[in-house]
């Protein structure tokens, strides 16, 4: 995929990088003169659900002023198209729904501070919308259709326009239906103009599984065939279609993984792919012998969680979902899906396999860092001795100094208990699918503590939008936790970003089958 030089880093020109600048389009709305908080170009769709009384409106003042406390920098403009297209990916051509012409879509790069303005173009055959993964955006940019904006129709389009006020590693993908589990996804970096880490090559790793196109499988088929689907997440209520039952049989059966206490996951897909690509054909990064990589990893997975290591080579954790942590050497890491890690590498001499594991499914995903010319890349299959080696989760990392949270007792704690089965396939929180109209509420300035309780027998990776939480005892900072069967996660945080926001798994099926909910600022 996309390889930059500490150089040109630093450079100005690599500010939105892979990207088509927006170089005769204007955006003439703002939080401020567009009273519906639109900011549409085209017909965008219906709007979104009213605010429940005494509750901030993704559109409101409090909304509004938030973001003018962040303040508006440079402004990147950029122009997206989501768009049917196909890809190879090693071997294997499939149909699939992409940002333009790349798998994943080509990143989007900004430096902390910045005013980011995307024109998202929609030429889909279906609605859709765009979520901005682990930034503190104003609530009216989520992308949450019937929340935070109407569902994009096809053939319409929408201006996103928010600050992005941290730095760090972070990526989008839309929030409609399970839309994710196609080709819709690509990085979005942040970049820190007072960087601390001294590195001489980045590398991006995009880790996916992937259903759509092969066989005639799609992501809706997949959820047809578990039993789930929420009849309205995403979808524009004027568009009316039959269920997509086509394809085999995805359905994961026995599988079992120790590290995530049970079932691995729901689906077993015919592909792993790092950056677009099959282990048959494997992308390939180069460097010199004694350089040292900045590895971005972003696990943009709908069901997989992925065990990475690279083949000869110590990492050095240096952030996990954009955040500092205490550095800390591995040899293997777990992410889950939405999870992201940035590790430092100093490059042997030779040819070596990133190898991701589809943990408890029994197949890899490769790329391959090549120093030399003359060595012999490893094969497809090969399983690096690192990945049985030593073993980070985000449990066992502790956050920078300077991003923890001050000590301080919880105002308000929010009990989430997850219910359901794979059996029956009816996930929830605290027994109740997913209802566009709940609120878990809060109020400006509180420290809030999510008490994540897991009741089932499978893990969950849960999210939550437009704040990053700290795990226990001095933990990371995160937007994205694993949470085991049967186990118990407390993470907390402060609330200071006004507005509606989601909380829910980010495994794409749990979530559309009803594990989603919204917490809620009250005015």
């Amino acid at each position: 995929m996309h390889a930059y030089s500490r150089r040109a880093l630093l450079g100005a020109g690599i500010a939105a990088a892979g990207a088509v600048p927006l170089a005769s389009c204007s955006f003439s709305s703002s939080a401020s003169d567009d009273p519906q908080g639109q900011r549409r170009a085209g017909n965008a769709g219906p709007a979104a659900a009213p605010t429940p009384e005494g509750y901030v409106s993704p559109h409101g003042e409090e909304v509004a002023a938030a973001e003018r406390k962040r303040g508006e920098g440079p402004v990147r403009e950029i122009r997206l198209t989501a768009t049917t297209t196909s890809f190879d990916l090693g071997g294997r051509t499939v149909k699939t729904w992409a940002y333009g012409d790349e798998l994943p879509g080509r990143p989007i790069r900004v430096t902390a501070g910045d005013t980011l303005a995307v024109r998202l173009a929609n030429h889909l055959p279906h609605s859709t919308t765009m979520h901005w993964h682990g930034i503190a955006l104003r609530n009216d940019m989520d992308g949450v259709p019937g929340v935070t904006q109407p569902p994009i129709k096809a053939g319409a389009s929408f201006d996103y326009r928010f600050t992005a006020p941290d730095p760090g590693t972070y990526w989008f993908h839309p929030h409609s239906g399970v839309q994710l589990d196609r080709g819709l996804y690509a990085p979005l970096i942040v970049d820190d103009p007072r960087e601390p880490l001294e590195y001489d090559l980045e590398w991006l790793v995009v880790l996916d599984d992937w259903v759509d196109g092969v066989d005639g499988s799609t992501p809706d088929a997949v959820l047809a065939e578990l039993g789930g689907g929420m009849a309205g997440h995403g979808d524009d209520p004027e568009e009316h279609h039959e269920p997509d039952r086509s394809g085999p049989s995805r359905r994961l059966v026995g599988a079992r993984s120790r590290l995530l206490e049970g079932d691995p996951g729901d689906v077993d897909y015919p592909y792993y792919l790092v950056n677009g690509r099959t282990p048959d054909d494997p992308r390939t990064f180069r460097a010199k012998p004694g350089d040292r990589i900045r590895i971005r990893i972003i696990n943009a997975g709908g069901d997989t969680a992925f065990r990475v290591a690279l083949g000869g080579h110590t990492m050095t954790v240096t952030h996990t979902d954009g955040f500092p942590v205490e550095h800390t050497d591995a040899d293997t890491l777990l992410l889950g899906m939405a999870e992201r890690y940035d590790v430092l590498v100093t490059a042997e001499d030779g040819v070596f396999p990133l190898t991701a594991l589809a943990e408890g499914k029994g197949h890899t995903a490769q790329a391959l860092l090549r120093t030399s010319d003359s060595a012999t890349a490893p094969r497809p299959t090969v399983r690096p001795k690192e990945l049985d080696g030593r073993l980070i989760t985000a449990d066992r990392l502790k956050a920078a100094e300077d991003v923890r949270l001050r000590p301080r007792d919880p105002d308000r704690t929010i009990r989430l208990r997850i219910t359901g089965s794979m059996k029956r396939y009816d996930w929830a929180i605290n027994g109740k699918p997913y209802d566009p109209a709940q609120r878990y509420p809060v109020r400006q300035g509180e420290r809030v503590r999510l008490s994540f309780i897991n009741g089932t027998d499978m893990w969950h990776p849960m999210h939550l939008h437009g704040h990053t939480f700290q795990l226990p005892d001095g933990g990371p900072r995160k937007d994205t936790t694993i949470l085991l069967p049967h186990h118990k996660v407390n993470v907390d945080f402060d609330a200071e970003n006004p507005g509606l926001w989601m909380i829910h798994c980010h495994n794409v099926y749990h979530s559309e089958s009803g594990l989603m909910t919204i917490m809620g600022y009250r005015k």
